[in-house]
Order: structure tokens, then sequence, then C-alpha cells
């Protein structure tokens, strides 16, 4: 039975061609950067709110994402505090 290059080998090792990033060794997440960026969004969308809007209809738009963003990002810090535990 003749064996081929990929029975051989072990399966924890990545292939180059596959994953180009293992070459300058990154796998990582950047949780802290993530959420400090998701927090800047929420203060750049509240911060929107002062302008000179007549309507004030892009006003309910902009609370409403800036509202369901600190909701998800409370909710990902408070998951990620108790995964800790």
């Amino acid at each position: 039975m003749a064996s081929s290059e990929l029975e051989k080998r072990p399966g924890s090792v990545v292939d180059p061609h596959d994953e180009p990033s293992v070459e300058w060794g990154w796998h990582g997440t950047l949780p802290k950067g993530t959420h400090l960026g998701g927090w800047f969004v929420v203060l750049v969308l509240f911060g929107m709110l002062i302008g000179n809007q007549v309507g004030h209809v892009e006003d309910f738009y902009l609370v409403i994402a800036g509202v369901v963003m600190a909701f998800l990002l409370l909710m990902s810090a408070r998951r990620r505090r108790r995964a800790r535990r």
C-alpha cells in the first residue's frame, strides 16, 4: 500500500501554503483592541448626534445602533469575565 505525504504529516503542523501567516507566527486575536475599537465606534455614533440635523430622523437610527452596539460590547465583556472564573 502506497503512503502519501499527507498521511506522514502530523496533525498539529500547519502548512504555510494553507495559512500564510504561519511564517510570521501570529495566530491570536486582539480582544482588548476589539473592545476598545467598539467603544470608540459607540462614541462616534453618539457624537454624530451633535450637528445641524433638521428632521432628527437619523438621530433615531444613530441612537438605536449605538445602544445595540454598547449592549453587545457589555455582554461580550461579561461573557469574557465569566470565562476566566
